[in-house]
């Protein structure tokens, strides 16, 4: 008995060993089961989208073999559109037209973003070249339709439509900017400013500043602060326009509401022009004085040494400007030209700045910023700008806000009177 006693522990220790081996195994064996049977499920489905895959790409090509396009390009089924027309049948003028530039300008940029836009094909999709991608998102940026109107025109879903455009104007701020939204050399100072004096009449200054209202549907969150002075939502955008009417700094995504100066005080153009950024090592001389090269600004910006702006003219006032005031006025708003008349072929060639941008917030200062390099990679390739694209803008969209000069001059640097009357003497030379 005392030994059955002794043993009687060793025995049920034996017995729960046993019973959870059994178990153990019992559950490797079912697991193993299960695993074979997704296996062989995952296989089947896979198998059957094959077979369908294989079975449609035969079906289009026994159809393809029969059928014979006789109807203009301009009806042509989507599903060839692309191949079979544009890259074959479109002449300069359609390639203008359509994509906002050359031939030629369009290739160069595919090239560029390469890099950031070439996909790998998968085993049951082929990617889109980065030509057709390049292509959808320029006709989108170009007249701002629906994108389902560009997914029929493509032969793509709506969801790759906007996935393109938000790919290419990320990829274009990435690789362009450094090529086509950078600051100035000196030689590219000198160049404005001769073209400033001989295109304008205004001399020793080298850039205009402007803002650009962009519409925008409303947002979900604080809506009111995108309400423009004109009543309507949009984001707003400062810009800097050299001489040849290109743009040397874009200062996108601040809300319609937003007060212009606020904008100009906090922007990198601000502090690179106050350290001299903007001009050569060697200031120019300008009537007997070393003068730093001058930005032009609206009157809603502060006066500053390198930022001159019209003398305010106050309604109601007793004090009203003297004639040689009045001539500086007059020769600054002819200069500030410039900058509106690039603003308005910017809108007109992507009309996507002019109509009411349907995009999220997230995606339109991106966008903006991506328009205004490749209206600057346009302008510098020599693309050809139609006057009924400015037309067409001019008559359908919203007229741009007008910013108001601000209530008090606290603002305005002390010694920027200085510098203003020295250009106030300079004309008042001219004109005599």
């Amino acid at each position: 008995m005392e030994e059955e006693e002794q043993l009687r522990p060793f025995m049920f220790l034996m017995t729960y060993m046993l019973l959870k081996r059994r178990r153990d195994l019992n559950n490797a064996n079912t697991q193993r089961r299960g695993e074979i049977q997704r296996r062989i499920r995952h296989r089947q489905y896979f198998l059957q989208r094959q077979r369908r895959t294989l079975m449609m790409m035969i079906a289009g090509g026994m159809r393809s073999n029969v059928r014979v396009r006789t109807r203009p390009w301009s009806t042509t089924p989507s599903t060839d559109w692309w191949e079979r027309v544009v890259m074959t049948e479109f002449q300069p003028s359609d390639w203008l037209d359509k994509f906002r530039m050359s031939r030629e300008t369009f290739f160069y940029l595919c090239d560029k973003l390469r890099p950031r836009l070439a996909r790998q094909d998968t085993s049951f999709r082929l990617a889109l070249p980065v030509e057709k991608r390049v292509a959808v998102a320029l006709w989108r940026l170009a007249s701002n339709i629906e994108y389902r109107t560009i997914s029929t025109l493509f032969g793509v879903g709506k969801s790759t439509v906007c996935r393109c455009v938000r790919d290419m104007c990320h990829a274009i701020v990435a690789l362009l900017s450094s090529i086509y939204l950078r600051p100035p050399s000196e030689q590219e100072l000198e160049d404005s400013a001769r073209l400033f004096l001989s295109n304008w009449g205004f001399p020793h200054c080298v850039a205009a500043v402007a803002t650009l209202h962009t519409a925008i549907i409303t947002p979900s969150n604080n809506a009111s602060d995108y309400a423009n002075p004109a009543g309507w939502l949009s984001v707003l955008s400062q810009v800097a326009v050299s001489g040849r009417g290109q743009f040397w700094d874009v200062c996108a995504s601040f809300p319609g509401g937003t007060d212009p100066a606020d904008i100009f005080q906090n922007s990198s153009l601000c502090a690179t022009a106050a350290e001299g950024g903007l001009s050569s090592a060697l200031p120019p001389v300008f009537m007997g004085n070393s003068l730093r090269y001058v930005l032009l600004g609206e009157a809603c910006y502060p006066l500053q040494s390198w930022l001159m702006k019209a003398y305010p003219e106050e309604r109601g006032s007793s004090t009203a400007l003297t004639q040689p005031q009045r001539l500086f006025n007059g020769q600054l708003t002819r200069a500030l030209r410039v900058s509106k008349e690039a603003l308005l072929k910017l809108r007109a060639r992507w009309q996507c700045l002019s109509k009411r941008n349907d995009c999220g917030l997230d995606v339109v200062p991106t966008m903006i910023l991506a328009c205004c390099i490749l209206h600057n990679m346009c302008e510098s390739h020599g693309d050809a700008f139609r006057a009924e694209w400015q037309v067409e803008v001019t008559e359908a969209e919203s007229p741009q806000p007008t910013h108001k000069q601000p209530l008090t001059h606290s603002i305005d640097q002390s010694q920027a009177e200085e510098v203003r009357q020295l250009f106030h003497d300079y004309f008042e030379e001219q004109n005599n």
